[in-house]
């Protein structure tokens, strides 16, 4: 049987939180599942993930497939990483030492990565405050400009009188 690593959808409505799960490619998202891994919660910051790491490992070792949003929660809790060193024939006293090694590189990255998502918002958030500001400046003189026309237009209608 061919089975897959993926998330289920769990929750509220529009407000969701989805469990990692080992089931028969064939089945549907939602349907039932042989081994549940862990969860992952979106809706905290930052994001909530709980997956046991032991059974994710087997579930590797037997050939289940990862979809796309599962690889990037397993591979962002070093669990393909540790799957990896387990293929390579390590023993768990190495696995443990290198994991460990991994874990602050992991941290920095992912702090770094964040800080980078906020420098950006930062950004995007003053384009759009100077968008703002020129499309007040632009309506204002685009007023200023109708009163003056307005005030030339009726001035105009008098000139026409007095040359007939």
């Amino acid at each position: 049987m061919a089975t897959t690593i993926r998330l289920t959808r769990m929750g509220k409505k529009k407000r969701p939180f989805y469990r990692l799960v080992v089931l028969d490619s064939r089945k549907r998202r939602d349907g039932a599942y042989l081994a549940n891994l862990g969860y992952y919660n979106p809706f905290v910051e930052p994001h909530e993930v709980s997956l046991h790491v032991d059974d994710c490992v087997e579930w590797l070792g037997k050939g289940a497939e990862v979809s796309g949003t599962a690889r990037s929660l397993l591979k962002r809790e070093g669990i393909l990483y540790k799957f990896s060193l387990v293929k390579q024939g390590l023993d768990t006293a190495e696995i443990e030492s290198r994991m460990e090694a991994w874990r602050p590189a992991q941290q920095a990255r992912l702090e770094r990565d964040a800080a980078a998502v906020r420098d950006r918002q930062r950004q995007l958030a003053e384009a759009e405050d100077h968008r703002r500001e020129a499309a007040a400046k632009a309506a204002a003189a685009e007023a200023a400009g109708e009163e003056s026309e307005s005030e030339a237009a009726a001035d105009e209608p008098e000139a026409t009188t007095e040359g007939e």
